[in-house]
């Protein structure tokens, strides 16, 4: 809403004004009075589901008798949020029918502003069909059994008081981790993926085309597995991972093993530069219906004796990186998520995977805009996160990871998540970041990333000492942990073990320094 800007606005020497009346549909009242064109913005142009045009009527069609040839229709915002074109999801059209009629891409959106003119200016019954086919899609959303589920919504009603706090609190949960971890000074992990290789890349593709049976494609992930682990051992690292070889992408992956979510064969949209991503689609009420990393996870960690680390997308990351149901709160829909994960969380603890990290790495993209909304926000997605681990033993270590980003702002927000470990991008701020954690006495354990991984560059020794001796002054060296600043899932074989091997020779030298 830019309703407080109002006076403003209005007396800004242009033509005409754009509003958003999607997002913020009660600043409409503000500009009443504006005696220029005013363009309503009445088609979401951040999400892909179709208007139910007879209620977008219901507000354009008094503005029309007031402001005549002075009001336009529009997207609420620029188109590029949302995919091109619907008509070609040919097998969402044949397996999810329901679902298929209640989309509308980039192109549906421009049909649907054309019915609305139609419909201003030559009358509702001139586009009778259209108008039809728009509510029965809507009625038929409303209605659906396949998104409201009796079962999400009870599980989600009838959660107790303080049900996302851990049963203990932080310093009595570290000395149980630490009495079977039996981690050393300055303990040292990877941040979840490791290379994803051109052979890992084409047994995913063959095994969906069905060129590859599911025995073999197993046996292709266990055998990246292995060469991880083994990799990991010969480095010495501390708390292990798995590597990720089976994921495709750290939402997408979990998408396709939760109930609620589906996906699109072309529904790209930009990320970010020239990068594209193609989102899934939030369309139902979320539950897990079975264990989705157990089997990986377990199978890492029986070929080796150190601790293993389960590795999860959290519920508020991959609440942002979809395109998410409008029809309830997007606060519910991630609570949604974070309970079908913390049935993965307690299925990984009973499997005997008891170190596990909760990426949120969108955490502080999910900000709005105005800060007024800001503390409303923060308490849902903090209660999300804690929610996804409630249950644990005290001796279960939950992790997680926060990409780069300016944290000073929101640092209550970060230390009241009270995971047990934080790993946060820091090589590339030369630690700059981590003296806000110290100054605001950030309770928890750290990791600080001590080289940047978006580089195949191998940093030298020294580079990397320079930042964990910046990292050991601010933060109590009992606290700190030694990691990369993020996954290695880009990266190649070779910078990837060498770039771990300078991380872990400044571990041991400093370790030894600490020892005297």
């Amino acid at each position: 809403s830019v309703a407080e800007h109002a006076a403003l606005l209005k007396s800004l020497p242009v033509d005409g004004l754009h509003i958003d009346l999607v997002r913020a549909p009660e600043q409409l009242d503000a500009f009443a009075d504006y005696d220029k064109v005013l363009s309503a913005g009445v088609i979401d142009g951040r999400n892909i589901w179709r208007a139910n045009l007879n209620k977008v009527l219901e507000t354009v069609e008094p503005l029309q008798a007031k402001l005549g040839d002075r009001l336009w229709i529009s997207s609420s915002c620029s188109l590029l949020h949302t995919p091109f074109d619907l008509s070609v999801e040919e097998k969402l059209k044949a397996n999810k029918p329901d679902l298929y009629s209640w989309l509308a891409f980039t192109l549906q959106k421009t049909q649907e502003l054309r019915v609305l003119k139609a419909a201003l200016n030559e009358g509702r019954d001139s586009v009778a069909e259209e108008l039809a086919a728009s509510q029965a899609a809507a009625d038929s959303r409303a209605n659906s059994s396949e998104i409201h589920r009796a079962d999400v919504a009870k599980r989600l009603a009838d959660l107790p008081a303080n049900a996302d706090q851990r049963k203990s609190p932080f310093a009595d949960r570290i000395k149980a981790q630490q009495a079977w971890l039996n981690l050393p000074l300055l303990p040292t992990t990877n941040i979840g993926s490791f290379p994803q290789t051109t052979e890992i890349r084409q047994a995913r593709a063959a095994f969906k085309k069905g060129e590859l049976s599911a025995a073999d494609y197993e046996a292709a992930m266990k055998k990246e597995i292995a060469l991880v682990v083994e990799e990991q051992e010969k480095l010495d690292l501390d708390v292990l991972v798995h590597g990720e070889a089976e994921r495709n992408d750290m939402v997408e992956y979990f998408g396709e093993l939760l109930s609620g979510f589906a996906f699109t064969q072309y529904g790209w949209v930009q990320s970010y530069g020239s990068r594209c991503v193609k989102p899934p689609i939030i369309f139902g009420d979320v539950s897990r219906p079975e264990a989705m990393t157990v089997a990986w996870s377990t199978y890492a960690q029986s070929l080796t004796k150190r601790p293993m680390k389960g590795m999860l997308t959290g519920p508020v990351t991959i609440l942002q990186w979809s395109f998410v149901r409008n029809d309830i709160p997007r606060s519910t829909v991630c609570k949604q998520i974070a309970l079908a994960l913390n049935d993965e969380v307690l299925d990984l603890e009973k499997a005997g995977i008891k170190v596990i990290q909760i990426d949120e790495p969108a955490i502080r993209e999910g900000l709005p805009l105005k800060r007024a909304d800001w503390d409303a926000y923060l308490n849902w997605a903090g209660e999300s996160f804690r929610l996804s681990s409630t249950g644990c033993e005290d001796s279960t270590q939950i992790h997680t990871h926060m990409c780069y980003s300016e944290f000073n702002d929101i640092l209550p927000a970060i230390a009241a998540m009270d995971a047990d470990v934080i790993t946060i991008e820091t090589s590339r701020s030369d630690m700059e970041l981590l003296t806000a954690f110290s100054e605001f006495k950030y309770p928890n354990d750290i990791g600080p990333g001590v080289y940047d991984i978006h580089s195949p560059r191998v940093p030298t020794e020294a580079e990397v000492e320079h930042l964990l001796r910046k990292a050991i002054e601010v933060v109590p060296v009992e606290r700190l942990w030694v990691n990369p600043d993020c996954g290695l899932k880009t990266r190649g074989w070779k910078e990837t073990l060498e770039q771990l091997q300078v991380m872990m020779n400044v571990t041991h030298k400093l370790r030894a320094e600490l020892a005297k």
